[in-house]
């Protein structure tokens, strides 16, 4: 994985470049030391699944998600990184947000203080995390450019949270 500046956004931006990727068994079958009937014939890598999250992953994102990494690769100290199926967005070491890479899904994942997310969570249109409400992270859906607005400002509170290092130790009735 090359780490490169996308086209619109800063040097703090990962992008994927797949065209260079050499396995370990296509080095082994190129020097001669694999057997013939071990050889993994690999798979012509512009067909077949996965197609549209490689494009993806080279062009920094589409559709909503795009837009996301376009405005978070502008923040200071903000890193953003391909993680698992989602972006992961850093502020140094710390994981504030995720987003999916594929572009059917609309889930935007944000870690908040405790109060922070006690505020969103008043918003109907805001839940908490399925799994990790307990440490502070709630989910949002980002259809469009309508929610763009919403999202950024509990974006902005996670990573001022995140910058700051604020634990988010859940209170004793949570």
């Amino acid at each position: 994985m090359n780490s490169v500046a996308a086209p619109s956004a800063g040097a703090n931006f990962t992008r994927v470049d797949m065209r260079f990727k050499l396995f370990a068994c296509d080095l082994a079958a190129v020097n001669g030391r694999m057997p013939a009937a071990f050889r993994m014939v690999r798979r012509f890598r512009g067909m077949g699944k996965g197609r549209k999250t490689r494009r993806a992953l080279e062009r920094g994102g589409s559709g909503p998600a795009q837009r996301l990494n376009e405005t978070l690769a502008r923040w200071p100290g903000v890193r953003i990184t391909p993680m698992f199926g989602r972006w992961g967005y850093f502020v140094g070491e710390t994981l504030f947000a995720c987003f999916p890479v594929r572009e059917k899904d609309r889930d935007l994942w944000i870690r908040l203080s405790t109060d922070d997310q006690r505020r969103a969570l008043a918003d109907a249109r805001v839940r908490p995390h399925r799994r990790f409400s307990r440490k502070g992270w709630i989910e949002l859906d980002v259809e469009g450019i309508e929610d763009m607005g919403r999202a950024v400002r509990w974006l902005r509170r996670g990573y001022t949270a995140a910058a700051r290092g604020v634990p988010n130790v859940p209170d004793a009735e949570g």
